[in-house]
């Protein structure tokens, strides 16, 4: 089964991809690539689902690696790898080794890939609202310096996520962010039912650059407005469905000699 990633325009220089949840095994609300081991959906189907996406990627299964996403700023440091019931809490990974895929899975929230390829690092970070307020981005940038990256050459792909047009916050949530830092007012806007819409992608955008990062952008993909090709925890809580699937977001260096 062919399956067909999206990919950014500031990573053409490694491989990956941003799944989405088209042409995978599952069924009912999870129908199809639903890679999350957090759902309820059928284990020996988000086994083969894992299993299409690390083939895609040009690896085997154990080398696609995800974490225990926590919303946290806490970064695993990759060297070979885990078994995916041994995967250590944390919401980002970073590796100077090749042959590994690192998997970052979301349903909303942002999946943040980057590469330096001067100095052959990767990294990958789970990017919800908590996340990113916490630091899961700088953390990410300090972890891949610690293995010889530059965040001056490092680059960022935001990918699928909830945009601002659906992303409803109350008023405590957005006044939390202006009382943290003020700049911050100006990823919120008042959407058509008065409550405050909060933008997540250029938020982790603009913490990106103010911590060095030069060239990053995002994918403009919504997961909530496109049901056909992504989840969205938020319109599974709207449609009152009793659960959701996850997307897979991953890259991966090469071998080297």
């Amino acid at each position: 089964m062919t399956l067909a990633p999206l990919t950014s325009d500031w990573l053409d220089r490694v491989r990956h991809g941003f799944f989405t949840r088209e042409g995978g095994v599952s069924g009912s609300i999870y129908a199809a690539l639903n890679c999350g081991p957090g759902s309820a959906d059928a284990p020996e189907a988000v086994a083969e689902n894992r299993a299409l996406v690390a083939e895609a990627m040009g690896v085997m299964p154990d080398k696609l690696l995800s974490v225990r996403q926590i919303h946290s700023p806490t970064v695993a440091t990759v060297e070979e790898g885990w078994a995916e019931a041994d995967r250590p809490e944390a919401d980002a990974m970073v590796t100077g080794v090749g042959g590994i895929a690192l998997c970052i899975l979301t349903a909303d929230c942002a999946p943040v890939l980057f590469h330096d390829p001067a100095a052959k690092v990767i990294g990958a970070a789970h990017a919800g609202w908590r996340g990113a307020e916490a630091g899961v981005l700088e953390a990410t940038l300090d972890a891949m310096e610690a293995l010889g990256a530059k965040r001056s050459r490092i680059a960022a792909g935001i990918g699928p996520c909830i945009s601002q047009r659906a992303y409803e916050v109350g008023q405590e949530f957005m006044e939390r962010f202006v009382a943290d830092d003020p700049e911050t007012a100006q990823f919120f806007i008042m959407g058509p039912r008065g409550k405050a819409l909060f933008d997540l992608p250029r938020y982790c955008q603009r913490r990106l650059v103010l911590a060095g990062v030069e060239e990053s952008g995002w994918i403009g993909r919504c997961t909530y407005e496109d049901r056909a090709r992504f989840y969205s925890f938020r319109r599974a809580t709207h449609r009152e469905e009793r659960d959701y699937g996850r997307q897979a977001s991953a890259i991966m260096l090469p071998r080297y000699a």
